[in-house]
């Protein structure tokens, strides 16, 4: 493993990153395994060790019902294992749709003169955090269009203000940012303001495609943008996220190449992603690609790729957005996704200023979305499925990062915090915001997976801990 402090300067090429002729050459000699193969790829997987970029490679070109159902089994099954039945939940605050860049699928990109620009104020910041946070959230993610007014000092400062809105008891207790890759030194400028994951989607890792999608800006330098966290690792920031844009290419090279960045970066730095997202290409107000996708991904295939997905890198938070239909999202829950936003908004003040009617129009959204429910609908939804909703952030304040994380994730040792946590922080949400549907939903939850805890002493003080909440104690967590 290189030194962190070292790699910054040793990077300068994004092929170091992703070996693009090894992901060529595995899809090309690859095929559609056997019954003894496939038997043999599940049963690796189950041990929850991941699957290599071959075993990978063979496994996108499942199309025999009873094989896609087999994988699909055996992804549900090392989720269950990993995470049980917790679903974490997250909103996304738009800060700007400011942007410099001209990317071919974005709402935001430069060339929409009709589109409305806005980076809010840090008044403004503050107000949609307050709405937030009086509707129950606990988790946001900031998301930044690419401009020279979203540097460095911009984010400090919007982290600050996320931490200091308070309402009541109800506070943000962990932000996460989605943002252009910074340089190593606005990363150590970064780090001390207490963020959770920096996420940076590469989009598409083909180069070629790559080019077309992302004509002119900062956004148009490909390695500067694959090689974000050889700088943002060292710089301290220790959970990252990775994804790709579903539909700009063939998403069988694309999974590959962002399976095989996943595995750079756990070589590298002994740390893998902690979360990784899917999203799908949807329509945009005013885009070139609105109607129609260079490479669709179909129902089948997208499920396909969120249960290899949590085959291949079982450990990582699997994230699913309000792109998609609430029965996608049902299904793809079992499949394998363990994180997802809920009553998004995906624009400047769609909180605050915009009343829920409104944020059907997608004018002045990024993109188009697909799931338009409240928080509290979906809170009840997963109650009904069997889900126990989280908006735990102990891991974070208790300094379960990086290194110290994966120790945990990899061997599936997570849960023995996740779930006590979990149980405490929606037991916050049903006293605190829940309607009364969700809260008779959400206390038959509780109990039935408090007597899943499985160590006594851990399940005690849970007990211990949940009866404070019912007497007015706040923001305890193991």
């Amino acid at each position: 493993m290189v030194p962190p402090r070292e790699m910054a300067s040793l990077v300068e090429s994004g092929k170091q990153v992703i070996d693009e002729g090894r992901i060529t050459e595995a899809l090309r000699a690859s095929r559609e395994p056997d019954e003894s193969r496939l038997a043999d790829l599940l049963a690796k997987a189950r041990e929850r060790k991941g699957l290599s970029l071959t075993e990978v490679a063979d496994l996108v070109h499942l199309r025999r019902p009873e094989h896609v159902q087999a994988l699909y089994e055996a992804a549900a099954e090392v989720k269950q294992r990993i995470y049980g039945d917790r679903v974490v939940l997250f909103a996304p605050l738009y800060v700007s749709n400011e942007c410099v860049g001209n990317c071919l699928y974005c709402g935001f990109r430069r060339d929409n003169r009709d589109l409305k620009r806005q980076t809010l104020t840090q008044e403004e910041i503050a107000s949609e955090v307050l709405w937030l946070i009086e509707h129950g959230y606990k988790r946001l993610l900031l998301v930044y269009g690419e401009t020279p007014r979203n540097g460095v000092a911009s984010m400090v400062e919007a982290v600050q203000t996320v931490y200091a809105t308070h309402s009541g008891a109800g506070e943000i207790r962990r932000v996460n940012i989605n943002a252009a890759p910074l340089s190593h030194e606005d990363f150590k400028a970064l780090q001390p303001a207490g963020i959770g994951t920096y996420q940076v989607f590469q989009e598409t890792y083909h180069r070629e495609t790559y080019a077309r999608m992302h004509p002119c800006g900062p956004k148009a330098d490909y390695d500067w943008r694959v090689t974000v966290w050889d700088r943002c690792i060292p710089a301290g920031i220790d959970d990252v996220g990775l994804g790709v844009l579903l539909g700009l290419t063939d998403w069988r090279w694309d999974l590959l190449a962002l399976l095989d960045h996943a595995r750079y970066l756990d070589e590298t730095y002994g740390v893998g992603p902690h979360t990784i997202s899917v999203p799908r290409l949807e329509p945009a107000f005013n885009t070139p690609l609105a109607t129609n996708p260079p490479a669709p991904v179909s129902d089948d295939e997208f499920r396909k790729i969120v249960a290899i997905v949590r085959l291949a890198v079982p450990y990582t938070g699997i994230i699913m957005s309000t792109r998609e239909s609430p029965d996608m999202r049902r299904e793809c829950l079992r499949l394998g996704v363990s994180q997802i936003s809920a009553g998004s908004r995906v624009s400047p003040g769609g909180y605050a200023e915009v009343d829920a009617e409104e944020n059907a129009d997608f004018d002045e959204a990024q993109f188009k979305v697909g799931d338009h429910r409240g928080l509290d609908e979906i809170m009840r939804d997963l109650c009904d499925q069997g889900y126990l909703p989280s908006f735990c952030t102990a891991c974070y304040r208790a300094g379960r990062t990086g290194p110290d994380f994966m120790a945990l994730a990899k061997p599936g040792e997570i849960h023995n915090f996740c779930l006590p946590n979990a149980l405490l922080t929606f037991k916050e949400y049903l006293l605190d915001y829940a309607t009364p549907e969700t809260r008779a939903a959400g206390e038959k939850v509780i109990w039935d997976n408090l007597d899943k805890v499985e160590d006594e002493q851990v399940r005690r003080v849970a007990e211990e801990r949940l009866a404070a909440l019912d007497a007015g104690q706040r923001d305890v967590y193991f």
